[in-house]
């Protein structure tokens, strides 16, 4: 098991910003890709973004692109998801997932199955 844990979510007004944080036990990230998901209430959850275990790689959905980022410190073992000009849209909660088989592969990165470990979630609610 690789215990994920994600902080950082909270209250955000539009157009503020937030960070996510992923962390995990010290090496257990370190050859993993790492993808964000999220689910808001009465919905599926969604691929948000993921990162190559380099971090050289990253691959976002297009209704975060340009706003959100994703960036890791493998020395932290731990994955950040920077989050700006919030909408109420991204009210929802946020996952972090570790695939430690697969190669990069930015299609397979936006699949749930594709992962191995995945956190309890963090809340993020936007208020308008």
């Amino acid at each position: 098991q690789v215990p994920l844990v994600e902080s950082g979510g909270g209250l955000a007004q539009t157009g503020g910003s937030l960070r996510l944080v992923c962390a995990a036990p010290a090496g257990t990230l370190r050859r993993s890709i790492v993808g964000w998901f999220r689910q808001a209430p009465e919905t599926e959850r969604e691929f948000v973004a993921s990162i190559s275990w380099s971090g050289g790689r990253q691959y976002y959905a297009d209704s975060v692109k340009d706003r959100f980022t994703i960036s890791r410190d493998n020395f932290k073992n731990t994955v950040y998801l920077q989050m700006n000009s919030l909408t109420p849209e991204d009210t929802a909660v946020y996952y972090c997932a570790a695939d430690i088989q697969s190669d990069w592969d930015p299609l397979r990165t936006t699949i749930e199955a594709a992962y191995e470990y995945w956190g309890q979630g963090t809340q993020v609610t936007v208020s308008s």
